[in-house]
């Protein structure tokens, strides 16, 4: 689900579902694929991230966008912390790598 202003989920940080909780729509996998197909990355990116679940891009984008400044990469998703926090229950060790820009 993805939309600019409303609650979100205590859980996920994803915008609400239903008119009743005055949720967004539902972007599915298939309206994925489209934005795929169109090579529209960046939109994806957005709507996969600071639309939906990414916190601390969420605040830093929209600081970003008050002072007039360049907008910030996107971070984590919380979805994704969940699925980690999720696998470390089920017994899992889960360890994160970054990479810099270059160092592929």
């Amino acid at each position: 689900h993805a939309r600019s202003i409303g609650p979100y989920s205590l859980v996920t940080q994803q915008p609400l579902a239903g008119k009743a909780q005055f949720g967004g729509q539902r972007f599915g996998e298939m309206e994925v694929w489209a934005l795929e197909a169109y090579g529209a990355a960046h939109v994806l990116q957005e709507m996969l991230t600071v639309k939906s679940d990414d916190v601390n891009g969420r605040s830093k984008l929209y600081e970003a966008i008050v002072k007039g400044q360049n907008l910030p990469e996107p971070g984590i998703p919380e979805s994704f912390n969940v699925l980690v926090k999720e696998l470390q229950a089920l017994g899992l060790k889960v360890t994160l790598g970054t990479t810099e820009a270059g160092d592929e």
